[in-house]
């Protein structure tokens, strides 16, 4: 008897140190997606050495980090509605805020709605879908009932000291710079609230044994930069290096290009010292983040449902800190369409980095689908990475492909990021210039090529490549169901387009 129990003992403690066998093959896999709000790869896992964020650290330790991941569009509503479904922007045709999902494509099955499909329990809490950031916290803002079985909106204590909050604009926060060291403890704070309840519905899970996708949903780092006053203690001011540009950089990039970069002129020429201070915020409020996600990965961990969960982490966009004197998102350069990706989870290499192989965030729909083992609807335009996650070899595409309209100009842009080189076309056809910025020598992209003659093969070769990828993402695909254009909304008033001539 003794022998059979320390062979017992034995298999136990092996499994324990491999997770592929940890699980059986019929066991199925749950999902927890945890999606911040503005963040951008100001992360230590990312080769940030002033960031403090050991928690993100430790997840991209234990799964694969993707270091050239990008979204399909650099502002919250249009890129949430794009990777939750899969699709295009031009597909959705969600190319401004305060439009809801069913408006445009009343049809589609969203990531949380597949789920639900397959009897899993489908868990919302904080932001997911557009919310105005910070006016909608505490209400459902703009979200999709169809993808979730359950929601909690948090509504914390940055919600009600918003009179203290600093801004550049008195009384403005959701888009301009605006910052406060909060009084108080983490779980005061909405994305405190927000673990809190994350929390609570793992040992719900753990105990009823059902299987979910649960989506966590920070409100943060997005202005105002809120967080309680410790983490600013963890940051220098004076150690905030503030990039400089001269007013002659703008000279050499398309006007759409400049347009982007210098859209808000109260956040133009800042002092410097001032600037200082906001980008510690900044840098503050990824810590409180950090923080809050630690929280519910340790609890994950502590319910031992680590063992069949996969964990996807990201943000909606990247996130610009005075780069080409800009703040915030809204351009096509690499600062703002460059998003965090980290996939951990049973099967999943540990510790690995894909550095140059480029990924879109609409390819997250059916990489899920694959790790869970259910099928993709056939509408979905993403390319699954789930053969990446074990090996790094399977590169599933060779450029990611994001847009961003202008509508005081007006314009459309595109641009692709190969594992080298950025293309971005303005107008149709590049008819109000282009951009091309080569990676080995300058990844900050300052120096535009496109007229480079050295670099007309590249260039021309690329525009080849964004015509026929900007082509396909103008397409219907099948499957998808009606389709229709959005009204647009001035405020909170409904005012529809009207067909051009």
């Amino acid at each position: 008897m003794n022998k059979i129990k320390v062979f017992i003992i034995s298999i136990l403690l092996i499994s324990c140190a491999d997770n592929s066998l940890e699980i059986s093959k019929d066991t199925k896999l749950n999902v927890l997606f945890i999606v911040a709000d503005d963040l951008n790869t100001r992360i230590g896992a990312y080769g940030d050495n002033q960031a403090i964020t050991p928690n993100i650290d430790k997840l991209a330790e234990s799964g694969v980090t993707f270091m050239n991941a990008h979204n399909q569009y650099p502002q919250c509503a249009q890129s949430r509605a794009s990777f939750m479904t899969g699709l295009y922007p031009d597909q959705t045709k969600i190319k401004k805020l305060l439009i809801y999902l069913r408006e445009t494509i009343p049809d589609v099955i969203t990531i949380g709605e597949r789920f639900r499909q397959e009897n899993y329990h489908s868990v919302r809490i904080g932001k997911i879908f557009h919310y105005h950031n910070p006016g909608q916290i505490g209400t459902s803002g703009h979200d999709d009932n169809r993808t979730w079985d359950q929601t909690v909106n948090p509504y914390g204590r940055d919600k009600l000291e918003e009179y203290k909050v600093k801004s550049l604009i008195p009384g403005k926060f959701g888009g301009t710079l605006s910052w406060l060291e909060a009084d108080g403890i983490d779980e005061e704070q909405t994305d405190g609230i927000g673990a809190t309840e994350t929390i609570e519905f793992l040992d719900k899970f753990a105990k009823s044994g059902e299987n979910f996708f649960l989506a966590y949903g920070l409100y943060r780092p997005h202005t105002p930069y809120v967080a309680p006053k410790k983490y600013f203690d963890l940051f220098d001011k004076n150690e905030m290096i503030i990039p400089k540009v001269s007013e002659d950089y703008y000279k050499t990039i398309p006007l759409p290009a400049a347009a982007t970069v210098t859209e808000k002129p109260e956040e133009r020429n800042l002092e410097y010292e001032l600037a200082q201070t906001i980008k510690k915020a900044y840098y503050a409020t990824n810590s409180f983040v950090d923080a809050q996600i630690g929280r519910v990965l340790d609890k994950l961990k502590e319910t031992g449902l680590d063992k069949n969960t996969i964990v996807v982490f990201t943000s909606d966009h990247g996130y610009h800190l005075g780069e080409y004197g800009h703040w915030q998102k809204r351009t096509l350069f690499e600062h703002s369409t460059r998003v965090p990706l980290i996939v951990s989870g049973p099967g999943i290499n540990k510790n690995e980095k894909i550095m140059k192989a480029p990924i879109e965030l609409i390819d997250m729909y059916p990489t899920i689908m694959d790790l869970v083992g259910m099928e993709t609807p056939k509408f979905v335009q993403g390319k699954s990475f789930a053969p990446v996650l074990k090996d790094s070899s399977k590169v599933s595409r060779e450029s990611a492909l994001t847009e961003l309209n202008i509508d005081r100009i007006p314009v459309q842009g595109y641009s692709i990021k190969t594992n080298r080189y950025r293309l971005t076309q303005w107008g149709e056809n590049g008819s109000m210039g282009y951009e091309l910025y080569d990676h080995n020598v300058d990844s900050e992209e300052m120096n535009n090529l496109a007229e480079n003659a050295d670099y007309k093969d590249v260039k021309d070769s690329l525009i080849n490549v964004i015509a026929e990828r900007i082509a396909n993402a103008r397409t219907k695909p099948e499957g998808l169901g009606n389709q229709f254009e959005p009204r647009y909304r001035k405020g909170w008033d409904y005012i529809k387009i009207r067909p051009k001539k």
